[in-house]
């Protein structure tokens, strides 16, 4: 566990927000807020891809933030459908950058997300224009996702070719209409990555180091 680890709660548009967040041992290059998967089936802030989104991006030096949508966990609150879900990323978004701005001046953002998460974060990116925007297994379909190739600087798709509740063809599809906006397919990987997390991790190392 990182020594660094804190739990807080937020102030959201419906109530508290569980969040926990960790910065890194050296001068953060930004921030980075994690949405999970949907609440309805399970979805929180401790699943596993989140999780390795979490500590990944820390390890690249972000201050790595996730969160509970409202109604998981000990957030207030109900489900919202999508809705009100982008209301908690603008809120959590905007307390954390407050916060950390006094001590480290004006920090880059960068959204990421898993299936449902990835869908409310390409809604957020319209609003918060992050310099920086992954989504892993998006449900781009399902929650009418706009185009983000306009609204962040970098964007990196994951995506599994065994998917069968978020299809690949739906993504490529949906990224087709980008300008080709790439997606790097992970050989294998259905729609929780069994066994392919370390994929996710090499893959948002090497678009990093690039």
């Amino acid at each position: 566990m990182n020594s660094n680890l804190q739990k807080l709660f937020i102030d959201g548009p419906a109530g508290k927000l569980e969040t926990v967040l960790a910065e890194p041992d050296i001068s953060p290059c930004g921030i980075a807020v994690i949405a999970h998967p949907h609440p309805l089936f399970g979805g929180t802030m401790d699943n596993k891809i989140v999780h390795t989104l979490f500590n990944t991006l820390l390890d690249l030096g972000f201050i790595s933030v996730k969160f509970n949508f409202r109604g998981v966990g000990e957030s207030a609150g109900v489900h919202d459908y999508g809705i009100g879900e982008i209301e908690d990323v603008m809120a959590v978004v905007s307390n954390v950058s407050d916060y950390f701005h006094t001590r480290y001046g004006n920090q880059s953002l960068l959204l990421a997300g898993f299936s449902f998460g990835g869908a409310i974060q390409a809604h957020a990116a319209q609003r918060l224009k992050p310099q920086h925007l992954i989504l892993v297994a998006p449900s781009v379909v399902r929650l009418n996702a706009p185009p983000v190739i306009d609204y962040a600087d970098h964007v990196l798709i994951i995506h599994g070719d065994q998917d069968d509740i978020v299809p690949l063809q739906s993504v490529l599809d949906w990224a087709a209409n980008q300008q080709s906006q790439p997606v790097v397919v992970i050989p294998g990987a259905e729609h929780f990555f069994h066994g392919r997390l370390s994929n996710i991790k090499d893959t948002v190392l090497d678009a990093f180091k690039a």
